[in-house]
């Protein structure tokens, strides 16, 4: 009996000090919060920000068919009501320019504004669609963009009336897809064990292996260049400018923490922010050579699921049950 009774003490020790090691970060802080909470007056889980032609009035969309208005550059929001049906539809992405906008969701939904959203039109859209709209980005007069669940490419330019296939077969079912200023894709397959890529001209996705025993979470392109991706476990970890097939030495910011990373991106080319789990917020000033720890986010009791920056002034951090930060930048921002 007293052997096993100092076993379990070996063991109750053991995870006292798994304990404190695990949520003792080394990480220094950052020397200013730029990101405020705002309040959203939703719980619903918000999805995507998209600005019109004014950068004070912008839109974001959610579950729950979820439409919020500012016209105060995101301090203030109010929930707007569209008339759908008894369908729950879940909004994944609106994207304007200018004052004409488009809003897609599941199960598949296509909506269009030609007046900053003052009203909505619905599209219908064809049943063989590949999957479900899961992204749309605004390119012009009439024109537009818009992804699926399982990686098919269509592009518009009779605001919506016909879609042009960008590529001749899905990818198969995507954990995130991320778009390049150029019109370049990338997709994190479905599981997380390899991803895809697309330019433009290619008929194809081309398929490519990860680089490491661990699972990818996400991937896009950084301003400078390069590609990133975040893969369990808190790793991080970016390409060669000169070779996206090349990458440089992963990296975990913040070893001691099991937290996972589930979006990032660019403010400038130098400046990047990483979100994640229970509120974890992280900072590179450096490119991704070094990092800081946004602590005073800590205390948000929420998921970051995504980033958004609609301007290097202007930027948000959607989380869970209608978490909504702003991005406020100090006098020294750059």
């Amino acid at each position: 009996m007293s052997d096993l009774m100092n076993k379990l003490k070996q063991i109750v020790i053991l995870l006292v000090l798994a304990f404190f090691c695990v949520s003792c970060s080394k990480v220094p802080s950052v020397s200013y919060n730029p990101w405020q909470l705002v309040s959203t007056s939703t719980e619903s889980t918000l999805q995507d920000v998209g600005f019109t032609g004014d950068l004070n009035h912008g839109w974001a969309v959610g579950s729950n068919a979820t439409l919020l208005e500012t016209k105060d550059g995101g301090k203030t929001w109010q929930e707007k009501g569209l008339e759908l049906g008894e369908t729950n539809y879940r909004f994944t992405s609106v994207s304007f320019v200018g004052d004409e906008g488009w809003i897609v969701g599941e199960p598949s939904i296509l909506l269009h504004t030609t007046d900053s959203g003052a009203s909505w039109s619905r599209i219908p859209l064809s049943e063989k669609l590949p999957g479900l709209p899961n992204t749309i980005l605004a390119l012009g007069p009439q024109s537009a963009e818009m992804t699926t669940t399982v990686g098919a490419i269509y592009q518009t330019k009779d605001s919506g009336q016909t879609w042009k296939a960008m590529v001749e077969e899905a990818v198969g079912v995507v954990r995130n897809i991320s778009r390049s200023e150029d019109g370049k894709y990338i997709a994190v397959s479905a599981r997380g064990n390899f991803f895809s890529t697309w330019e433009p001209g290619q008929n194809a996705w081309v398929q490519h292996n990860r680089n490491s025993s661990r699972r990818l979470q996400s991937m896009g392109y950084g301003k400078d260049g390069r590609l990133w991706l975040l893969a369990r476990g808190g790793q991080v970890q970016f390409s060669r400018p000169e070779d996206p097939e090349t990458w440089d030495e992963s990296q975990n910011p913040e070893f001691s923490t099991s937290w996972g990373f589930l979006d990032l991106a660019y403010r400038t080319p130098e400046e990047i922010w990483v979100a994640g789990g229970s509120g974890n917020l992280l900072c590179s000033f450096d490119g991704g050579k070094t990092w800081q720890k946004d602590r005073e986010i800590e205390n948000v009791p929420a998921n970051f699921y995504k980033i958004v920056f609609v301007t290097p002034e202007r930027g948000f951090i959607i989380g869970q049950k209608g978490v909504l930060l702003r991005y406020e930048p100090s006098s020294q921002a750059a």
